[in-house]
């Protein structure tokens, strides 16, 4: 069955080229040119994978303001934020808020096509995981890629797709140290490594708002994180 992309992209010229595109890669692709637009729509019905610019015709961050909405919807939506923004500022926000990966318009179109097709594949992964796979138990937290669920002491952490994997290829080495590059591997994702980074402060941020203490990942100068075994 085909995968259904939305793009939200306020220019006439740029959404239909890049609808064009995905169609053309046999993708169903849905076009929207504003925030409220495209939020009366998805939030009823999700796509496969949403295609954001950030700034929507008089907001200027409306791309921002949907990510949100549509992270409330659901964690482990695929989310790329595509934009002329290529600040560092922009990009840090972008992940903060839930974008899996974050890409600016300069991009070419077959990298960008990898790009979705990286985050399809990784989303359909973790929805097909063999039923006998074994979840991560280490202490409090429980992961398991079947579900796509982590908890930690019992509570969710909703984690989007990208981070996921990345948190899963710490997990389930505990006490060995992953660079940048491994991590970037394990989320088969095309981002720089600094982007790494932010997804790391991310997962932290989310274990740290229901556990002020929690100490689980932990950076190792000019090597890369690692996960401190916590049984």
């Amino acid at each position: 069955m085909s995968r259904r992309i939305a793009i939200v992209e306020d220019e006439p010229d740029i959404r239909a080229n890049y609808v064009d595109l995905f169609r053309r890669q046999g993708y169903l692709v849905d076009a929207y040119a504003d925030r409220l637009q495209a939020s009366a729509t998805l939030l009823d019905k999700l796509p496969d994978l949403v295609i954001l610019d950030i700034g929507l015709g008089d907001e200027i961050d409306g791309g921002y303001e949907l990510c949100r909405e549509l992270r409330a919807r659901s964690p482990q939506l695929p989310i790329i934020f595509l934009t002329a923004r290529d600040s560092e500022i922009d990009t840090v926000v972008g992940l903060r808020i839930g974008g899996d990966d974050y890409v600016t318009k300069s991009v070419s179109l077959d990298q960008l096509n990898a790009r979705v097709s990286a985050l399809l594949r990784r989303a359909a992964l973790a929805n097909t995981a063999n039923d006998r796979e074994k979840p991560i138990i280490d202490g409090p937290l429980v992961l398991s890629m079947e579900r796509m669920l982590v908890t930690w002491h019992a509570q969710n952490i909703e984690l989007t797709v990208t981070e996921l994997w990345i948190f899963q290829a710490l997990a389930q080495n505990p006490g060995h140290v992953k660079s940048r590059s491994q991590l970037m591997q394990a989320a088969d994702i095309y981002v720089d490594l600094a982007t790494i980074s932010s997804h790391i402060k991310r997962i932290r941020r989310k274990f740290l708002a229901i556990d002020p203490g929690f100490n689980g990942i932990e950076a190792v100068y000019g090597a890369g994180y690692r996960w401190v075994r916590q049984g």
